[in-house]
């Protein structure tokens, strides 16, 4: 099943993203070769500027993705001041089963 991480950034957080953003973007590579990741991205500020990430992942429960969740580099380095994870249903534009 899909569930949605919405990751808000601590204030003041940017320098940590942008430090921790390689090995964030290696563990979704990661995820995608396994086949765990539907989609991802940062939400951005007023000035076009990152502050939160949502990410939509394939886990069994609400468990898995709680640890796919705690494993991000980014949840890892402390960037999150919150993150809600909530079960999601793809309804409209899923791309075709491949």
């Amino acid at each position: 099943m899909l569930f949605a991480l919405i990751c808000k950034d601590k204030p003041g957080s940017l320098q940590v993203r942008l430090d921790t953003r390689p090995e964030h973007i290696a563990f979704l590579e990661g995820l995608n070769g396994d086949k765990r990741l539907a989609f991802a991205g940062p939400f951005l500020d007023a000035d076009g500027k990152p502050n939160g990430s949502l990410v939509v992942v394939e886990a069994p429960d609400l468990a898995g993705a709680e640890t796919l969740s705690a494993a991000d580099p980014y949840a890892k380095a402390g960037l999150f001041e919150s993150v809600e994870i909530r079960q999601w249903n793809w309804t409209f534009n899923k791309p075709a089963a491949s």
